[in-house]
């Protein structure tokens, strides 16, 4: 990133930074938490209240890509990228279509993870296997990318004087031990603390920007004389790219496991509401922020081709820095804030997968009898294990997997039927969800390995979505499950119970 502070300067923050995020969530997030309860240890015994879920769910949805990436995407688009602030927007409309109703039926049954919810409504082997492995599948590719992002970062705020892989081992560290020793609870600290870092430094930054580069009606002024295909409107296959990027970010963020595992965590229905209300606004203060950073940018640096906008955020910062001693401090805060937001990404995946794995996988088919204490620990042990399978992979990834990598929210967008349906009709039998499922997988895992990711402007997760649902509503009336099936159905849902 070529910043005059990175070298020793940036090894002594990150290390005080990280030690810091450890000490405090030690001192105040391992009371009270149960390392031998699936609740207690995975779900914070289901009572985080307003600020810490609030918190939980912002650090979790805004990574570190949201301050380096997406500015550089808006200096490359213009205004075009207008587009990222209503789709995470859109992320809190997918939470509402069934976030309150999933919460409280998973409160009268005691639900820890999201295969829960498929063994209750379809109580089907088949399906809660198939929807697991496509959970499981997201998570590994989200934590992947993390840890390649975290790295990167590292090696770049300290001019490598802490090598990329060694930076990543002493945060993966540093995160795997209050993640240890406190759970969700400790997560959900870590993700405060991180989550103001981030609202600070992006705010700060925008107001140093500006008050250095220019306003951001004198870099519009600008745009329009030297590139204004970046102030027009659309033409109307990126519109319909922007429609399809709502439904495949919007529901697809709001399935992701660790998202549901924080609506299971709610101490209460008014609660989760709150703070998904409190969530719509945050785009405005976050994406809206960094877009306008990107179109400032084009002012303070025009010309740039795409492989030197993607140190957009470094040169200004640079150059921000170089103005005082008071910049130089906060510039070193916020590529600390970068770090921080992406392990509160990835310790949020982290715990998650280590539920599937100690939960569903452990607890349901290796070992059946055993107890909390020891799926717990065996989830712990497991999900270590494959972080650093994964360390591996993204220390030098082969270039045969490029293409999986790519595979997100295409695959996991598939398993939202089984909510947005499963919680609000009897109707939707096991046979229907589970080849819809299959059939949404391969539509757009073929779509993405034979290279056509979108067609006309529709994402091939999408078209999956919509192939899901007419395959599990059409199979639903051809195989119905049975009265019975159905009456066991209709039990489980929310609208049986009063919050």
């Amino acid at each position: 990133m070529n910043l005059p502070f990175i070298g020793w300067h940036g090894v002594i923050t990150i290390v005080l930074y990280a030690l810091f995020i450890l000490g405090t969530t030690l001192y105040l997030a391992t009371k009270g938490v149960s390392r031998k309860s699936l609740s207690s240890f995975y779900l914070a015994n289901k009572g985080l209240g307003p600020l810490l879920l609030f918190f939980t769910l912002f650090s979790t949805q805004y990574s570190g890509n949201t301050v380096v990436g997406y500015p550089a995407t808006a200096y490359r688009m213009g205004f075009a990228w207008w587009m990222s602030v209503p789709y995470m927007v859109m992320v809190i409309v997918g939470y509402m279509l069934f976030a309150p109703r999933l919460h409280v039926v998973s409160k009268k049954f005691g639900f820890v993870t999201p295969s829960d919810w498929f063994d209750k409504r379809f109580n089907s082997k088949a399906v809660t296997l198939i929807a697991t492995l496509l959970m499981a599948y997201g998570l590994l590719n989200y934590l992947l990318e993390q840890l390649v992002a975290m790295g990167q970062a590292v090696a770049g705020l300290t001019a490598g004087v802490i090598p990329y892989i060694y930076g990543v081992l002493f945060l993966i560290a540093i995160m795997l031990v209050y993640e240890w020793m406190g759970g969700l609870k400790a997560v959900a600290l870590a993700d405060f603390i991180n989550g103001v870092v981030i609202v600070v430094g992006v705010l700060g930054f925008l107001i140093l920007a500006w008050v250095n580069f220019g306003s951001l009606g004198s870099a519009t002024a600008n745009l329009a004389q030297i590139a204004p295909s970046k102030v027009v409107v659309p033409q109307i296959e990126s519109s319909m790219n922007w429609l399809s990027y709502y439904v495949l970010v919007g529901i697809g963020a709001a399935v992701y496991p660790h998202a549901l595992q924080r609506i299971y965590a709610a101490e209460s229905e008014k609660t989760l509401k709150k703070s998904l209300m409190r969530m719509a606004w945050m785009p405005f203060a976050t994406t809206a922020v960094v877009l306008i950073i990107g179109i400032i940018g084009t002012q303070a640096f025009p010309g740039l081709d795409r492989m030197q906008s993607e140190q957009l955020v470094g040169m200004m910062a640079n150059a921000l820095a170089a103005k005082s001693t008071a910049n130089y401090w906060f510039m070193m805060l916020l590529f600390s804030g970068v770090i921080a937001a992406i392990m509160s990404t990835t310790d949020s995946v982290v715990l998650s997968l280590s539920s599937l794995l100690s939960n569903d996988i452990y607890g349901k088919i290796i070992n059946p009898k055993a107890d909390e204490g020891q799926k717990v620990l065996w989830g712990k042990i497991a999900g270590i294990i494959l972080v650093f399978v994964l360390l591996l992979i993204a220390w030098k990834p082969p270039a045969t997997l490029i293409e999986i990598f790519t595979l997100k929210f295409e695959v996991l967008i598939q398993v939202a039927p089984a909510f947005l349906l499963g919680l609000y009709w009897k109707g939707l039998s096991k046979t229907g969800v589970l080849w819809g499922m299959i059939a949404g997988a391969v539509l757009a895992g073929a779509m993405t390995f034979t290279g056509v990711k979108t067609w006309h402007g529709w994402h091939g997760g999408v078209l999956g979505l919509a192939l899901n649902l007419v395959v599990a509503v059409v199979l639903s009336f051809i195989f119905p499950d049975s009265p019975e099936e159905q009456k066991g159905a209709e039990e489980s849902y929310a609208w049986t119970v009063k919050d």
